[in-house]
């Protein structure tokens, strides 16, 4: 089966080395283009650009995939599939239709829950007690096409962003793997998504991460473990921006303004939300490392009466 493979950050170069290693007929890898990056403006390949090159896999990176050029490319590789994940672009009826037997989504969620482009770390801002990947048929809709196959896999309680991505990528190659000989096969059978119990899960914006402390504690503390690690969660100190990697939630209520700091020990800050307290475990100051709270207090003054704003 003669494949082309659309997709771009860390989880889709996963799902492609997992594709390669076994044994999958690969024939062109699609891909973002490659962007400046950093200080210096050096240009970094894409996490899938990367993995190609690793198995020798030809690279087409267009700025559009729409564009009747980057159609008629694709359309010169006969590809009996298409398979996506996390590409970034839509694609065309003409492209869904190229291929002799369609194209396929790796999607990060259980569909029809969380349709759009983060899913991941949806279901950890949400508390959600499981998500999984599904491998979906595509259409022209945003991830409504029909369900070929799922797997479940259960959030643990510290559950971050990051983790469960690294999780996600690790199933969704498997997955694949799993059912790319029944869609050769045409064993599968396609499911209808019921419209109905759908959810959208939009892009992430780095101003999610500025913490509004009216919140429940428990929706601070999910808030952090779900933009964990990026765009991260924070708030201002002192005019610095302070950035909060970890956090517990306390029992009982602060009795003081949603903000304000209620106590410190040798490892944590309480803070008082709309409900509860949040703990700050694991904090990073405007400039500086990533670091315990414990380690922060050694160089930070901090103490009860002082206030965590959304503003400098």
């Amino acid at each position: 089966m003669k494949i082309v493979f659309m997709g771009t950050p860390d989880l889709a170069a996963e799902v492609l080395d997992t594709m390669m290693k076994n044994g999958c007929e690969v024939t062109l890898a699609v891909t973002q283009p490659d962007r400046p990056k950093g200080r210096g403006k050096s240009v970094i390949k894409t996490p899938v650009h990367e993995c190609a090159d690793r198995w020798g896999i030809p690279v087409f990176s267009p700025v559009r995939v729409k564009r009747p050029e980057a159609v008629e490319r694709l359309r010169e590789e006969a590809p009996d599939l298409i398979v996506v994940a996390a590409f970034g672009q839509i694609l065309s009826k003409e492209i869904l239709d190229l291929p002799r037997l369609g194209c396929v989504n790796v999607h990060a969620s259980l569909l029809p829950a969380y349709r759009g482009a983060a899913p991941i770390q949806w279901a950890v801002i949400n508390g959600e007690e499981k998500s999984g990947v599904t491998i979906m048929q595509m259409d022209e809709g945003l991830d409504t096409g029909d369900i070929l196959l799922q797997e479940e896999i259960p959030l643990a309680a510290d559950e971050t962003g990051e983790s469960l991505y690294n999780k996600m990528a690790k199933l969704g190659g498997e997955l694949l793997v799993r059912a790319l000989p029944m869609i050769g096969q045409g064993t599968l059978t396609p499911v209808k998504q019921d419209d109905a119990a759908s959810c959208y899960a939009p892009m992430l914006q780095k101003e999610m991460g500025n913490i509004d402390w009216t919140m429940p504690a428990v929706k601070i503390e999910r808030l952090v473990r779900g933009l964990n690690s990026w765009p991260g969660a924070y708030t201002f100190m002192n005019g610095k921006m302070l950035k909060i990697w970890g956090a517990e939630v306390c029992d009982g209520e602060a009795g003081a303004e949603p903000g304000t700091v209620v106590g410190t020990d040798k490892k944590k800050i309480y803070v008082a939300c709309g409900e509860g307290v949040l703990a700050l475990t694991e904090v990073q100051y405007e400039g500086k490392k990533r670091m315990n709270t414990q380690a922060f207090l050694l160089g930070a003054k901090v103490e009860p009466g002082q206030k965590l704003t959304r503003e400098r």
